[in-house]
């Protein structure tokens, strides 16, 4: 989950005394990113020989932090074997996407990890360069301008941007049933990244299709509510020839929460999905 806070007041820093249970490491699919694109992240443990058991399941901490070493956005996360079946000597490995914030600062993001008890808060100790509160530096990242994008604009079909509650940094727009983004025309090959979710358990079947014109792009039907990033290959010429062009994003079944009583809600609007990001990035 992305957050905007400033980093927690460095204290003195003093040796950790207790033996690390592994070592974690980082690396993106790419050293340069620009502010709002996606990110392929790879994270590695390889748990010390003569760790104990993992009594619990513990959640990974993930650190963005600027050239001040402020907090900048986190992507904590459980992984996806569970600390509860690491062995001792094992090298856990396994890849996240993430879209990169569209946070106000260019420049090297470092990246701190850490093991933490959910409930408790309290950390574990690992191999590597300790910031003084078991955060270790993993790895580095060159954030760029996100005017290295290909703009993308939310055209016809949706209903106001929204904010979760918990964290002004996640941000979707719904779609009606039909949905039209506009671009300007890549003229070459190009990848379309499209993170959203649905609401499958109120209509099931939920089918979304990804058009340029008459030409689909990508159908996905939704299993269950959880979020999907879908990256659909465009050719250049899919885009065709004009100068801007119409990507349409069309659900098979939308929903009026205010008329579907298992939504237990009183909104009016028609909604297809929930669109988090919508990316185009050329090759």
């Amino acid at each position: 989950m992305v957050m905007a806070l400033s980093a927690v007041a460095g204290c003195k820093k003093k040796e950790d005394t207790q033996p690390p249970v592994a070592t974690a490491t980082f690396s993106s699919s790419r050293a340069k990113a620009p502010l709002g694109s996606p990110l392929d992240l790879t994270y590695r443990f390889v748990v010390a020989a003569n760790a104990p058991a993992f009594d619990k399941e513990y959640r990974v901490l993930v650190h963005f932090l600027d050239s001040d070493d402020q907090l900048m956005w986190t992507d904590d996360h459980f992984p996806p074997t569970s600390t509860k079946d690491w062995k001792p000597g094992q090298r856990v490995e396994y890849a996240r996407t993430m879209f990169v914030p569209q946070y106000p600062y260019m420049g090297q993001a470092t990246i701190r990890i850490g093991l933490y008890d959910p409930e408790t808060g309290a950390r574990l100790p690992l191999g590597g360069e300790n910031d003084g509160q078991r955060a270790y530096k993993a790895g580095s990242l060159e954030l760029l301008p996100a005017s290295d994008n290909v703009f993308v604009q939310f055209k016809d079909g949706w209903h106001n941007a929204e904010v979760a509650a918990e964290n002004a940094q996640v941000e979707w727009q719904w779609t009606k049933k039909t949905a039209t983004l506009a671009l300007r025309n890549p003229r070459r090959d190009a990848t379309f990244y499209l993170h959203f979710d649905g609401r499958p358990d109120l209509v099931p079947g939920q089918v979304v299709t990804v058009r340029v014109g008459e030409t689909v792009l990508d159908t996905h039907t939704l299993a269950n509510n959880e979020e999907v990033i879908r990256r659909i290959p465009v050719t250049a010429a899919q885009f065709g020839e004009a100068e801007n062009v119409d990507v349409t994003i069309e659900v098979n079944q939308a929903f009026v929460p205010a008329q579907t009583p298992a939504a237990k809600s009183s909104d009016p609007r028609e909604l297809g999905i929930r669109v988090f990001h919508a990316f185009i990035e050329p090759k």
